[in-house]
């Protein structure tokens, strides 16, 4: 039996809830480590996500649900040994209002990369399979230094200087093929995005397309890797049953991402934060704005090792559809020692 080299994942990623205070610093504590990337949002009413990193800096975020260049606002003030604090802004620390976050360690400093044939800088951690990619665009084919040394399976761009769609590269959809982040859309093809080729050990490849390589404009990426025990990314078909697909990952998930990629619908993004208990009801969307979505209809079981759907949402399980996910794990299935996890 293969073990995992993580034996606690909230080392490495840590979803925590809190509320807002409506001040310029709310220190959020509890996640754990000092975060590199912080993606935030509120879950009571309508405002756009929040994504910010250590790379770019505080108070410089993105919005996954929409197109916008970067913004500079009192988002995020500071990254903090055990999470991170929040200043003044509605979409981070209004008043009352309830907020999840999901935190992500990288390796909490920066290093230039060649292995592409543009230089990157790049925040890695090999261990968990995460990094944060910076590059500036040149308009020609070329490739970018992720630093996970070994292969990404999902790939996430966002230029910093224009209002351009969020696209993503998937393992389970190939080079071809990409899917936007802030968009219901389905899998789309572009030859000019991936030059038609999946990611090395080293580097992902980038082609002419303007949205995620034209010249002297900056560049946000997070790449992710699959490791034993704490993540995983793949791809399901839906029955369209309350007993639903089983999806195997190897650990008890604590954050699932789901799109269908062959029709229309959404990026579900589903934790054990605000469903501590199966089945998962509480939605929110990384394309939509909305707060919370209570769905009536419960989309999944979180397992000792996977997940299980429980719905027939066209959303995350139709008879036939195809579904991509990207899900990080609460525990592993089995620890370094070899000692199994329990279920829920």
């Amino acid at each position: 039996m293969a073990y995992t080299d993580i034996d606690r994942s909230s080392d490495y990623f840590n979803t925590v809830l809190y509320t807002g205070d409506g001040t310029t610093s709310n220190s959020i504590t509890g996640v754990g480590f000092q975060p590199d990337w912080i993606w935030i949002k509120k879950r009571n009413s309508i405002a756009s996500h929040r994504l910010l990193d250590s790379i770019r800096g505080v108070q410089k975020h993105l919005a996954s649900d929409n197109t916008d260049a970067e913004v500079t606002q009192n988002s995020v003030m500071s990254f903090d040994t055990d999470g991170f604090t929040v200043g003044d802004s509605a979409g981070t620390n209004g008043s009352s209002d309830t907020f999840a976050s999901w935190n992500w360690l990288a390796s909490n400093t920066t290093a230039s990369n060649t292995d592409g044939s543009i230089t990157s800088t790049v925040s890695a951690n090999t261990t968990s399979g995460f990094s944060i990619v910076s590059y500036t665009g040149t308009g020609a084919n070329a490739t970018v230094g992720h630093g996970l040394g070994s292969e990404a399976k999902m790939v996430i761009v966002k230029n910093r200087d224009q209002a351009d769609a969020w696209y993503i590269y998937h393992a389970s959809l190939g080079g071809t093929k990409y899917m936007s982040l802030n968009s219901t859309g389905g899998e789309a093809t572009n030859s000019t995005l991936w030059q038609d080729t999946n990611p090395t050990s080293s580097f992902f490849y980038i082609g002419t397309n303007n949205v995620v390589n034209t010249n002297t404009e900056n560049y946000i990426v997070y790449c992710f890797a699959p490791k034993k025990g704490f993540s995983a990314m793949g791809s399901y078909v839906g029955n369209g049953s309350s007993d639903g697909s089983f999806i195997y990952t190897g650990f008890k998930p604590a954050w699932i991402f789901v799109k269908r990629t062959d029709g229309s619908g959404g990026w579900h993004i589903m934790d054990n934060k605000r469903d501590p208990i199966n089945p998962l009801g509480n939605l929110l969307l990384a394309e939509s704005s909305s707060g919370t979505n209570t769905v009536s209809s419960n989309r999944f079981d979180l397992l000792s090792n996977g997940f299980k759907c429980r719905d027939n949402s066209g959303g995350t399980n139709a008879s036939g559809g195809s579904y991509i996910y990207m899900c990080f794990s609460e525990n592993p299935f089995v620890t370094s020692t070899g000692i199994p996890t329990t279920a829920r």
